[in-house]
């Protein structure tokens, strides 16, 4: 008897299981989606609403404002989904706009990183301690779609996100030229950091929101003289029988296709050279191929194990992972795979499940962890960094409904401003 119900146990444990692995793909995306956004709700800093730079953080309570500006989008897409109700989703934003408006801006850019419990600008790096224009063009993205969602009930907190957008002194930070937009201005070191940026990589948006400006735009000379003047910018090799048209070699780490196009919608976007959904596309199906090649033989890589892009690691930390350099080290990091949904749905799918069900303790409370190494010890890394669960959300909502894509593109001036850079859509 006592073997029997120990046989019917194991068949409904087996049933279980089978149920489990049945899950719907729309299901498990939900399932993911709501513990990702999570991230940026639950663990977000209860005082300024701003979202924290991770989980682990030895410097104190840091908050991000490129990772804030992806948990605005983050917030809407979970109030939309049902997660809580539009009316907490709009009190978190304005919590966050309340803070945005309080720190320090440097010619209205923000620093990368502040102290939330000071709310004073935390140094980046050494001289990095006043405005991050690329981490300022990720939080307006999230205030821009953020104002047109807020539009829908005529909330005043929609002309608040706009007014900050308007601060934005984009072309304060071309020295008063026409060749070179700088990354970082600081009133103690000035522009000493002279880092131009240039593509082809993550700043793209940087550039579409600087010519977009109403208050302070750039003139299309600057994206043409700097951005695109780069040893990385242009490529057109084949890689895997896959064609790159634009990036670095194997096309650099996959935020580069993520963290530009999380409001600006890709598909379709050209500027008569490049289909940016199609380059995208080929860049993360490069990434794929490099995987299943597998050259130096990592554990694991494959069709359901694949995607490079920076993420903290084992062995050195904090590193970029990509194809071609040393990086690359075993070191998986399932925002790739998960945030390229929108191009890659299948492929990406294979990863989600295989992650979700075979590799089961790399899901924790808020989504998916930083990274997997499946050749070292520990192999999961219990981390959670907002600009890596940020993408995550937003592109699996993105990839659901189109939601922050339709919202970022409703703004008249972001229109005005892909046209002065030569893009449209076809």
């Amino acid at each position: 008897m006592r073997f029997r119900l120990i046989a019917a146990a194991a068949l409904i444990c087996a049933a279980a299981c089978t149920q489990q692995r049945q899950l719907p793909d729309d299901a498990l995306l939900d399932v993911v989606e709501k513990a990702t956004i999570g991230y940026f709700t639950d663990f977000a800093d209860p005082a300024t609403g701003l979202a924290r730079e991770r989980n682990n953080d030895a410097n104190g309570n840091i908050v991000t404002i490129g990772g804030s500006g992806f948990g605005l989008m983050a917030i809407i897409a979970g109030a939309e989904r049902g997660y809580y109700s539009r009316e907490e989703g709009v009190e978190r934003i304005e919590k966050i706009v309340s803070s945005l408006e309080k720190l320090e801006r440097f010619h209205g850019a923000w620093a990368h990183w502040y102290n939330a419990d000071t709310m004073e600008p935390f140094s980046f790096s050494k001289y990095d301690d006043g405005g991050d224009l690329v981490e300022t063009a990720f939080m307006v993205q999230g205030l821009i779609a953020a104002r047109h969602w807020l539009e829908k009930d005529n909330f005043p907190l929609a002309e608040r996100c706009h007014e900050l957008w308007l601060g934005v002194e984009w072309n304060w930070y071309t020295k008063g030229g026409t060749d070179t937009l700088y990354w970082h201005w600081s009133k103690n070191f000035g522009f000493k950091m002279n880092h131009p940026i240039r593509g082809y990589d993550e700043t793209l948006i940087t550039y579409i929101l600087a010519a977009s400006s109403p208050s302070f735009p750039i003139s299309a000379e600057v994206y043409e003289n700097t951005y695109k003047n780069s040893t990385y910018y242009y490529n057109g090799k084949e890689y895997y029988g896959i064609t790159l048209p634009l990036g670095m070699e194997l096309g650099g780490p996959l935020f580069f296709s993520h963290y530009s196009y999380l409001g600006l919608d890709p598909r379709g976007l050209t500027d008569g050279k490049t289909n940016y959904f199609e380059r995208n596309k080929a860049h993360t199906l490069i990434h794929r191929a490099y995987a299943m090649d597998n050259p130096k033989g990592h554990k694991g890589y494959g069709e359901d194990f694949w995607g490079f892009t920076s993420s903290d690691d084992p062995y050195v930390g904090y590193c970029s992972h990509h194809p071609g350099t040393q990086d690359e080290n075993g070191t998986v990091s399932p925002t790739a795979a998960i945030s390229s949904i929108v191009y890659t749905p299948e492929e990406s799918m294979k990863v989600i499940r295989h992650l979700y069900y075979d590799i089961p303790e790399s899901f924790g409370q808020y989504g998916f962890y930083d990274a997997i190494n499946l050749g070292a010890e520990p192999k999961v890394l219990e981390h959670y960094l907002a600009i890596d669960q940020g993408p995550e959300a937003v592109m699996i909502e993105n990839y659901r409904s189109g939601l922050l894509w339709d919202l970022f593109m409703q703004a008249p001036e972001i229109r005005k401003g892909l046209e002065k850079l030569g893009f449209y859509y076809e």
